[in-house]
């Protein structure tokens, strides 16, 4: 089905919002996944706070052009499809690179990382690293870390004292009065 020339523009600015709104955009190739997988990884992508999206390859050229971008030929030939992480980049990739590894139709051509060109390999690296919540819980407990062990530090003497007084009480005897 031709589409018109006001659609085609809609399609492009649609793709243009895509790479300037986004944190990370991935291309991938999908041909021979049927529409119910392509649906589920929608569904996966999604969840990681993302969007998948089959792209027509010569608008995707267009749209890129347009943003500034400079990409490789072989990203846009063949089936393509884009994965677009608008917060969470790792979490993104790490849901179609697992979808990849159980579908092997599905190949990571290549991407972007806040506008860096992105080889599949380091994509594939990408998606190893845990999901944004989990990168801010760790950088918080690396934070209090030091104010926990200082209140402890300073906790200490005081608990020390009163460990002292308790065994006194314990035994029964009073602590003679210290005279200067």
């Amino acid at each position: 089905m031709a589409l018109s020339k006001e659609k085609k523009n809609k399609v492009v600015q649609r793709y243009e919002s895509w790479i300037k709104d986004s944190v990370a955009l991935y291309l991938t190739e999908y041909t021979g996944l049927d529409m119910p997988a392509i649906d589920n990884l929608r569904a996966k992508v999604r969840e990681a706070g993302g969007e998948y999206h089959v792209m027509k390859n010569r608008l995707g050229k267009l749209a890129f052009d347009a943003a500034g971008y400079d990409v490789p030929e072989e990203y846009l030939s063949g089936s393509t499809a884009i994965g677009v992480a608008f917060e969470d980049a790792p979490g993104v990739a790490k849901a179609i690179v697992d979808f990849a590894k159980d579908k092997e139709v599905v190949k990571i051509k290549g991407g972007f990382l806040r506008g860096v060109q992105m080889e599949a390999n380091e994509i594939i690296r990408l998606a190893t690293l845990p999901p944004l919540p989990v990168v801010r819980s760790q950088f918080l407990a690396l934070l209090m870390t030091p104010a926990t062990q200082l209140t402890r530090l300073l906790a200490e003497p005081g608990r020390q004292l009163a460990q002292v007084v308790k065994a006194f009480a314990d035994q029964g005897a009073a602590p003679e009065p210290v005279e200067n």
